[in-house]
């Protein structure tokens, strides 16, 4: 029998890529300060996050295997953060038109006693040019304000771009799926 699994994470974007494996889980919510350390690179801070909130729960359960993920998008090298609202999204979508903007998608599974696994996925945007028009009806009709760079590539912000550049397109999504299976069975899962 495996151990517990838990999803260290409230995101329902994480929990629906996770269903996909079919393997039960819970979801508990990290307590981890995701405040950037000086001068930390944005690939360094995605993995140094996953980890912690990994770290965070597992510390609460461990007898369990517990998964932590982040994201952190840069346009220019600048960290791109979740809008929060219609007029950051609008602002935000404007600075990436035409630009490309990469996603660092990190992972950690740990539990007590066990070395952690680790992974980590880049994936490039390649936005299409685009008329304050249609970002504004694209903001409208989406409300991506809970999503780094203001969109949502499972959903109708596929068509901003011009390309994704990934080895793992539910990276973009906020958990890497390919990473994350083969690390369970690392762990023991039985993942097909």
């Amino acid at each position: 029998m495996s151990r517990p699994l838990i999803l260290g994470s409230t995101s329902q974007y994480r929990r629906d890529l996770l269903g996909r494996l079919r393997l039960p889980f819970t979801c508990e919510r990290p307590d981890v300060d995701e405040t950037p350390q000086h001068g930390e690179r944005p690939d360094a801070l995605a993995s140094r996050l996953a980890l912690a909130k990994a770290v965070d729960v597992a510390a609460r359960h461990p007898g369990a295997w517990v998964i932590g993920s982040d994201q952190v998008a840069t346009l220019d090298g600048r960290p791109l953060g979740k809008p929060g609202d219609r007029a950051t999204a609008i602002a935000q979508l404007s600075a990436m038109s035409g630009q490309s903007v990469i996603f660092h998608t990190a992972l950690a599974i740990v539990s007590h006693g066990q070395p952690p696994l680790q992974a980590q996925d880049r994936t490039e945007v390649v936005f299409r040019e685009l008329g304050p028009g249609e970002i504004a009806r694209y903001v409208d009709a989406e409300q991506p304000f809970d999503c780094a760079g203001s969109f949502k590539c499972e959903g109708l912000g596929i068509a901003l771009f011009d390309a994704i550049r990934s080895e793992d397109p539910t990276a973009l999504i906020g958990l890497p799926l390919i990473a994350t299976a083969r690390l369970l069975r690392v762990a023991g899962y039985a993942v097909p």
